[in-house]
């Protein structure tokens, strides 16, 4: 079959003329929020891409009242996992027939709430908030505006959260490092105002708590995710005469600044210092010194994430993925 002459537009009553069915019958097959696996359906999306046929997703959406769009909302795009997990936002929306559109927020609560209410005015169908601080209000604003959302990569215990479960990323970043014989472990989490800085906090803790380990307060640090707070933290701990063996970082920005804090003070990774980061960035495994981390699972996270948007009221709607540690050199062997 030949393709349409350059110019002439390609119809769907002219695919389903050449599949000899109906026109309801021809968008049905067509529709890829509901495609059909049946023999008949293929046929027609075999002809249709034939003939040249392009639906027009965005006209008959907005017949049904959607625009087929999702807002997602992120705290800023230089954040390598923020910039991976929209990849992977996108790309899971793409397979579903929707189209992503990101705005970046800082960590502004105004800020945040300026940007969802840019997004909502372009008539997204829903938002995705990477941006959920503990003491947030947005999420609360959108439950009672009902406007369809999900929390990814962190949560407020309420609304939609798709998110890798982080007590036990911490536990397993910890519980590694105990395995390698340490017992002077300090653990460096997120800001305070996260779910994630405290949840990667609790799990590290537990880890310590079973293995009767009690660490001074000063070796439990409360920062930022970025490079330098990690290299803040890093001269605060490795500075005095009794320094830990051992840190978890609760992310690789955190460990790479703890990296470069060490290499100043003539500290050695993994022989005077085991070194464990969260996140498991492109960057950690090709580093001199490949990193410890744990890996989260952010393309099932995010696949999550757009199902509890198109598909609203499954339950549970706090769903965690597993994460996994991948031990490097920077951990090192285990202590005799």
């Amino acid at each position: 079959m030949e393709p349409a002459a350059t110019g002439n537009v390609v119809t769907l009553k002219d695919v389903a003329a050449a599949s000899g069915v109906s026109i309801s019958t021809a968008s049905r097959a067509l529709d890829e929020r509901t495609t059909s696996r049946s023999a008949a359906a293929a046929n027609v999306r075999k002809i249709a891409e034939e003939l040249g046929y392009r639906r027009n997703s965005f006209a008959s959406s907005l017949r049904r009242g959607e625009t087929r769009t999702l807002g997602v909302l992120v705290p800023r795009l230089s954040d390598t996992v923020m910039a991976l997990m929209f990849e992977e936002l996108e790309k899971a929306a793409s397979s579903r027939g929707y189209f992503a559109m990101v705005a970046t927020s800082g960590d502004d609560p105004d800020e945040e709430r300026s940007a969802a209410e840019t997004l909502l005015d372009r008539n997204v169908d829903g938002l995705i908030l990477a941006t959920a601080r503990l003491d947030d209000e947005l999420p609360r604003l959108l439950r009672e505006r009902r406007v369809a959302h999900a929390l990814v990569l962190r949560t407020d215990g309420i609304s939609p959260s798709a998110l890798g479960d982080d007590e036990v990323g911490g536990y397993l970043a910890v519980r590694h490092l105990i395995d390698l014989g340490h017992r002077d472990i300090a653990v460096v989490t997120g800001p305070a105002f996260t779910s994630t800085g405290t949840a990667r906090l609790a799990g590290a803790r537990r880890a310590m708590e079973e293995a009767g380990i009690n660490p001074p307060d000063k070796w439990l640090l409360a920062a930022g995710y970025g490079i330098e707070n990690g290299y803040s933290a890093g001269e605060t701990l490795l500075g005095g005469d009794h320094r830990p063996t051992a840190i978890f970082a609760a992310n690789d920005n955190i460990a790479m600044g703890v990296m470069a804090a060490a290499h100043r003070s003539g500290i050695t990774i993994p022989d005077d210092l085991a070194l464990v980061g969260y996140n498991d960035t492109p960057l950690s495994a090709r580093l001199p010194t490949p990193l410890s981390s744990v890996r989260v699972p952010l393309a099932q996270i995010a696949a999550t994430a757009i199902d509890l948007i198109v598909n609203p009221g499954t339950e549970p709607l706090i769903r965690r993925s597993m994460p996994t540690l991948i031990p490097r050199q920077s951990s090192g062997t285990p202590k005799h």
